[in-house]
């Protein structure tokens, strides 16, 4: 009769890894999307990655732009931290600097506040597919600084609000 192997210790990484379950697997170059969007200069496909793949404190959207629109508003995050990365064609990137054009391969972050605003436009002929990794803290305000909107998401309510800044009131205004 054989020897029974013994149990791996609880404290090992084997031990850990031999309980996860096993991982989601998506292809970048794969044609499946969760979101189509056409409206006037904003033209785009929209993949949830993180959401295909489990993730669980990173969001990840996948979005090809067509040839000659935009993925969306010149925005930032006040609560989360973004990084594109450019996975097929030529975008060009705006933020506070200007406009750049970048290249298959190349990473950017934007950082919480104002001086991580972006939008990517697509300024070729051909599709752009760009890979846009979040951290998903809540709550999080988006500002888009073009039109002056302001949007705030609670993980408990989803969207809380979506309007213009207005006017300052005083800290006990109405109260």
């Amino acid at each position: 009769m054989g020897a029974t192997p013994e149990p791996i210790p609880s404290t090992t990484p084997e031990f850990y890894f031999s309980r996860l379950a096993p991982m989601e697997i998506y292809n970048l170059n794969g044609d499946e999307w969760n979101l189509e969007t056409e409206h006037e200069d904003y033209v785009f496909k929209d993949c949830w990655v993180g959401a295909r793949i489990g993730a669980e404190l990173i969001g990840g959207s996948m979005y090809e732009v067509a040839p000659g629109k935009k993925q969306g508003p010149y925005h930032t995050h006040h609560g989360n931290e973004e990084w594109a990365i450019v996975i097929r064609g030529r975008p060009t990137l705006r933020t506070p600097e200007g406009e750049r054009e970048l290249s298959e391969g190349d990473v950017v972050c934007f950082p919480r506040g104002k001086a991580g605003a972006h939008q990517v436009i697509n300024r070729t002929d051909e599709p752009a597919r760009v890979l846009v990794l979040s951290t998903l803290l809540m709550p999080d305000v988006v500002e888009y600084l073009d039109s002056g909107v302001v949007a705030a998401t609670s993980p408990a309510d989803g969207r809380l609000f979506h309007a213009r800044v207005g006017p300052d009131v005083e800290y006990w205004a109405g109260e």
